[in-house]
């Protein structure tokens, strides 16, 4: 018996993903297909199943991918069909977002339905420019009304008279194709010319664009600064407040472009740190992180981890595949009793806590040589040490521990591979000038380098920020200049050294 298909009708938010609720996301999750409009973000598209149908039916204007009545078909046929739909719209469902024709056509059709609500642009773009819809001192009422009427119906239907004179704060979706209009027609029926005014371009992205204006100006300013759509208008004594209360677009990162070269996995911490900065990022991962071809080395380690002094590790990629391959020998952190262990940093070290091992060693500096001689002062001749990393890494802790006189098993944990699905977007990034290139390792150098190949020269436009010496020393072997190098050679330590470099560029 075929399954009974439903449609959720998705309120998206206005573009931060951020913003998406928590319902929402739920329903991606579980649905068999999506059908997204334009201004969905891959991140939100993302929380999708790997095996969800995606259909994309954005619009833009007079650029219709797919018309209105064949989008109400198509999720008629796909609930139809006994399919379990997520229909993402911008904003809210309910907010010029056409959600009620959608649900209408389907009700017509015998086939279930559900709203969730989403954060609407005409609050948010205003609020994430610092302008209050409404102000207890300055505006009680507030009216969201289209910029864009159906233009099917002839002659406009909305009151302008009413809008003009009864309403504190206008606020105007999908309107700057009509600005010029909208504004005459706010004027001819008594609204003040001078009244403040301000055109939010890409609202809560960080490529938002604010333009402070008067209802009089507002046309020609739009047209001189050539602001295009998507852009809310909004009008009202309210806009004044901007002063005082902007704050997203204030933040020290704000209008910068980043480029994040860590592996997919990992990227996500780096990319909310320099969002929460303010800052543009493109995720392309130039490395994937994967198993090692080979684990027998490993594994004949890990069955007589009793006969090692040492257990060194140096990433936290590294901890994390070896305690993968302990779990599949059918052992735990009981295995690590009588073995010390050593971590080349913090971040490695906070790897370990979440297996429930505290690094017995974590020199202060997070370098190879710091490691080699934090141990030099414990390691003994003859001692047995294993250590647990990239098949591709620098020897110098391996030499230095044999110097020492001791017997060092060197086991690969997992392997880094090229990986980069978004080149174009890559060159779309460094055509900018200024555009920040992070490194988190030697490796996201070697191989963004194989990604860019003949682009490589792009590179020398770009602000390239590196996690520590080691990955700077990298760079500059390529010809490269390091403009920025964390002192703390950590994801912290590098987004804090990109700040500070803005800062002092200021």
């Amino acid at each position: 018996m075929r399954k009974q298909g439903k449609v959720y009708l998705l309120g998206a938010g206005p573009g931060d993903p951020g913003l998406l609720s928590l319902k929402a996301k739920k329903c991606l999750e579980s649905a068999d297909a999506v059908v997204y409009d334009r201004l969905a973000d891959p991140r939100i598209l993302a929380f999708a199943r790997k095996d969800a149908e995606m259909i994309y039916v954005g619009k833009a204007s007079a650029n219709h991918v797919m018309r209105q009545p064949d989008i109400n078909k198509l999720l008629v046929k796909l609930a139809a069909e006994g399919k379990t739909v997520a229909r993402l719209k911008g904003g809210d469902p309910f907010v010029f977002g056409r959600g009620g024709e959608e649900a209408l056509e389907l009700q017509e059709a015998g086939l279930p339905f559900e709203f969730v609500p989403g954060v609407t642009s005409a609050i948010a773009v205003a609020e994430y420019a610092g302008i209050p819809v409404t102000h207890r001192h300055v505006a009680t009422s507030f009216a969201v009304v289209t910029g864009h009427e159906d233009p099917a119906k002839g002659a406009s239907t909305i009151n302008w008279r009413g809008l003009a004179k009864a309403v504190d704060t206008l606020v105007f979706l999908m309107g700057v194709e009509n600005i010029d209009k909208i504004s005459s027609q706010l004027v001819a029926n008594g609204r003040s010319a001078s009244t403040p005014a301000a055109v939010i371009r890409w609202g809560t992205h960080p490529e938002q664009r604010t333009l402070v204006t008067t209802l009089g100006q507002a046309a020609a300013d739009v047209k001189a600064n050539n602001l295009q759509p998507p852009a809310i208008f909004i009008v009202g004594e309210v806009v004044k407040l901007r002063k005082q209360l902007q704050w997203f677009d204030n933040k020290p990162l704000f209008g910068k472009t980043v480029v994040v070269t860590r592996a997919r996995a990992q990227a996500s911490v780096l990319t909310q740190k320099l969002e929460a900065l303010g800052a543009k990022v493109v995720e392309v991962p130039a490395i994937k992180i994967v198993p090692a071809a080979d684990y027998a080395p490993l594994d004949s380690a890990i069955a007589h981890l009793a006969d090692y002094r040492w257990l060194v590790f140096t990433s936290a990629n590294g901890v994390e595949f070896f305690f993968q391959r302990l779990a599949k020998e059918g052992k735990d952190t009981r295995a690590l009793a009588a073995v010390k262990v050593a971590a080349i940093g913090s971040a490695t070290a906070d790897e370990l806590r979440a297996y429930g091992v505290t690094a017995d060693l974590v020199p202060s500096a997070y370098k190879a040589e710091e490691l080699a001689e934090a141990l030099a002062g414990q390691v003994a001749a003859g001692d047995k040490i294993l250590i647990a990393r990239a098949k591709v890494a620098r020897e110098v802790l391996p030499v230095a521990l044999r110097q020492l006189g001791a017997q060092v098993d060197v086991c690969t944990a997992y392997e880094t591979v090229s990986d980069c699905d978004n080149k174009e977007e890559l060159l779309a990034a460094l055509a900018q000038k200024g555009t920040v290139v992070t490194f988190t390792s030697s490796s996201t150098v070697t191989n963004l380098l194989q990604v860019l190949g003949e682009n490589k020269e792009m590179l020398k436009n770009a602000v390239l920020a590196a996690i520590g010496p080691v990955t700077a020393a990298t760079l500059q072997k390529q010809g490269l200049n390091v403009g920025v190098e964390a002192a703390e050679f950590t994801i912290d330590g590098l987004v804090k050294a990109i700040e500070e470099y803005y800062k002092f560029k200021e």
